[in-house]
């Protein structure tokens, strides 16, 4: 169960919009933050938040690219695979990030840190190849970047 300070806020800002559904991403990014992911219970906690149901909240959470209903690592990183990317290097920069962290795409390293996934644009086609971590932007990477990226991250665990 969320934390009654979280709750509160999140009432709290439903409560200044004339639609309470129009905050449904947000309450849903909320709440995801406080678990990690969003939960089976985190579904319903949102659902009661905006007076919606369950499955108009599921439907919402497996839309959106960045919304996580199963555990994700700390840090997750999104390698964008536009055409722009692909022909400035994505592949390169997947395999990399494949081989640097021993993982697959679509999975977790060992220590919970970092996921690896797809996706689509990130609008970053100028500064390609590029990645989200965490929604952070980052581009022109190269394997040397990627490693003061990822050094950097462990750092701060």
């Amino acid at each position: 169960m969320i934390p009654a300070e979280l709750k509160q806020s999140l009432k709290e800002h439903i409560d200044r919009v004339e639609h309470p559904q129009e905050m449904a991403v947000d309450v849903i990014f909320a709440i995801q933050d406080f678990y990690g992911y969003m939960t089976d219970e985190g579904v319903q906690e949102a659902a009661d938040l905006l007076n919606m149901s369950a499955l108009e909240i599921e439907q919402l959470a497996t839309f959106y690219t960045f919304v996580y209903r199963e555990p994700v690592g700390k840090y997750v990183i999104h390698v964008c695979d536009s055409v722009v990317c692909w022909m400035n290097g994505y592949e390169t920069v997947w395999e990399y990030l494949c081989r640097k962290l021993d993982i697959e795409p679509g999975d977790t390293t060992s220590d919970g840190l970092f996921t690896l996934l797809k996706v689509c644009c990130i609008g970053y086609c100028d500064r390609s190849p590029a990645m989200l971590i965490n929604r952070k932007a980052y581009g022109h990477l190269t394997a040397e970047k990627i490693d003061e990226i990822l050094e950097h991250l462990r750092s701060e665990a």
